[in-house]
């Protein structure tokens, strides 16, 4: 029997909605990064984009836990001399909502190009609309899941 490869003409790729109202920022990103990576299919090869389309909506309504909101500091640089600014979560919630959940995300994935290729799949939304119904029903029709991933209780 020869092994498997999975060919990236065998690829069908569906779309999930996440809601982040309420959500805690790393649980979900790595929610959402399992389904960028393509890992909870079986036809998951590491030198191919096998991973989904993924929709977070309501980015606004993200939460952290602790004093994460206040101590939390996203840094940037200008490549200038004396140029490294930083902004807290509390923030960047306030002033761009969509990079909270893009940045840890993009942390969950890999740094090279494969990796921005996942994270061109990654659509972030600060409201609670997005433009991609059609994609998500199309999805929805020829799977019989639901097109979300449910949430894990513990204990």
């Amino acid at each position: 029997m020869k092994t498997y490869r999975t060919k990236s003409s065998d690829l069908t790729p569906q779309w999930h909605v996440f809601d982040a109202s309420g959500r805690t920022l790393g649980r979900l990103a790595s929610e959402v990064a399992t389904l960028l990576l393509g890992k909870h299919k079986p036809t998951y090869a590491p030198h191919l984009n096998t991973g989904d389309f993924v929709i977070v909506v309501n980015a606004a309504k993200v939460r952290v836990t602790g004093n994460k909101a206040q101590q939390k500091i996203y840094y940037r640089h200008s490549n200038y001399p004396g140029g490294l600014k930083g902004t807290t979560f509390a923030k960047m919630i306030e002033t761009h909502p969509t990079r909270v959940i893009e940045s840890a995300v993009k942390g969950m994935i890999p740094h090279n190009r494969l990796g921005r290729d996942m994270m061109r799949r990654l659509k972030v939304y600060a409201g609670d609309t997005h433009p991609h119904q059609a994609q998500v029903e199309k999805s929805k029709g020829e799977d019989a899941s639901d097109g979300d991933v449910p949430k894990r209780r513990r204990g």
